[in-house]
């Protein structure tokens, strides 16, 4: 591309009106000596959280003339390494006063530049210190763009909307003690566990929100795995991530699906299965959770459960979209648990505890999740298992997450604090 071109594309970019931009609730830093780049699955708003980032700095005073964004993806780029160097020069040119050091550079799906690594770097050591990036999963895996860079950058995941997040985009107010919007709070959560927090959704008719959900999973498989990865048997893979989706919640066992594979006539070895499982979780499309040892080679070779990053996602694969609330709840705890600090494992002994939580050395927290505890058998399988994991972990108290009930109680000296996921989760 000729210099003016990229000149045209700098002041296009810079005279671009952002519109509505719904603010997320973590902060990206702004003023700090590391690369910025932003990891997460397909559409959970990276190039939004860039465009935020750009209405703070507007709002802090710095120029248009201070900022180039440049989205990758233009189809006039032909991504070659020499046109990110020209694209600097322009910039330069059209703005022969400004300092570079004070400006912020923002890259959205860089990898699409060859060498676009050894720019970067270059960039960062003689330019500026204000660098902000974002990755797609289809050409180099998001978090693989933080090692090529070779300890310059810090990485923040961006996921799909928290339920705080995606009330604020929906004006329903979140204060608890506004009983007047109670019913809209309710109404969201259940609208919320449904269809999940990927934000296109949220503005989309119902018939349209499966229809982008599905095609979301179609985009992750064939791109993100089949293309990225050089999958070829695209029949098995399919297969293998309904058998995971369906595990959701559960304890995900690699040479169970192995063995029915084999009876049904598949040549594989049971590797490709564990190398699909790690796929999945590297472009963010499940999460899988470790049954806690104190040993790391333990944790490691312990059982596993799975999630699936997002809920509307988890219910694309099927036609008809899950009823059942006690997974959808616990996903949606885990997807919660994610935004918080610490480490997140399950605890299982004689009995199941569905999450601890570690902070440096110790067990802070363990919680269950459940619909509702109306079942004796339900209520002293949950009990068991929250006390077992408060025992052993030294804690005197454990939280159980419920649809609606809220009460605490105390059993064999361990106070259990019943707390409904409405206000748990917000």
């Amino acid at each position: 591309m000729n210099k003016e071109k990229l000149k045209e594309i700098i002041q296009n970019s810079q005279e671009y009106q952002l519109g509505t931009v719904y603010p997320r609730a973590e902060n990206i830093p702004i003023d700090i000596d590391k690369i910025i780049t932003l990891i997460g699955p397909r559409r959970a708003g990276k190039t939004f959280e860039l465009y935020n980032t750009i209405k703070s700095l507007l709002a802090e005073g710095v120029s248009p003339a201070h900022i180039l964004y440049i989205n990758c993806e233009d189809e006039r780029f032909s991504h070659s390494v020499e046109e990110l160097d020209a694209l600097l020069k322009a910039y330069q040119e059209l703005h022969p006063d400004i300092n570079l050091s004070d400006c912020y550079f923002f890259f959205d799906e860089i990898q699409l530049f060859e060498k676009w690594d050894r720019f970067i770097r270059r960039l960062n050591d003689s330019v500026s210190k204000h660098i902000f990036l974002t990755g797609s999963n289809a050409k180099l895996l998001s978090t693989e763009i933080a090692t090529h860079l070779r300890g310059r950058s810090l990485s923040y995941t961006v996921l799909p909307l928290s339920f705080a997040e995606y009330c604020d985009v929906k004006h329903v107010n979140t204060t608890q003690y506004d009983r007047k919007s109670q019913a809209l709070r309710f109404n969201a959560l259940a609208e919320f566990l449904q269809y999940g927090g990927f934000p296109e959704i949220l503005k989309l008719d119902e018939s349209l929100k499966v229809k982008t959900l599905q095609e979301y999973f179609n985009v992750m498989m064939y791109r993100d795995l089949v293309e990225r990865f050089g999958i070829k048997n695209v029949a098995l893979l399919k297969y293998f991530i309904k058998r995971l989706f369906a595990s959701a919640t559960k304890e995900f066992s690699i040479h169970k699906i192995f063995n029915e594979l084999k009876t049904a006539g598949y040549k594989l070895s049971k590797d490709i299965l564990y190398e699909y499982s790690g796929y999945c979780e590297a472009i963010f499309m499940v999460v899988v959770v470790k049954k806690y040892a104190h040993s790391i080679l333990h944790q490691e070779l312990s059982e596993k459960k799975v999630y699936v990053i997002d809920n509307g996602l988890y219910n694309a694969l099927s036609s008809k979209f899950s009823k059942d609330m006690g997974k959808l709840m616990e996903q949606a705890v885990l997807h919660q648990l994610m935004r918080g600090e610490g480490e997140i494992f399950f605890h299982k002994d004689k009995y199941e505890c569905d999450f601890i939580i570690k902070n440096g050395f110790d067990i802070t927290m363990a919680i269950q999740v459940c619909y509702n505890m109306e079942d004796n058998e339900t209520l002293r399988r949950e009990l068991n298992g929250l006390c077992e994991a408060c025992r052993a972990y030294g804690l005197s108290s454990g939280i159980i997450i419920t649809y609606e009930e809220e009460k605490e109680f105390e059993v064999e000296g361990i106070k259990i604090q019943q707390i409904p996921l409405l206000k748990w989760i917000l």
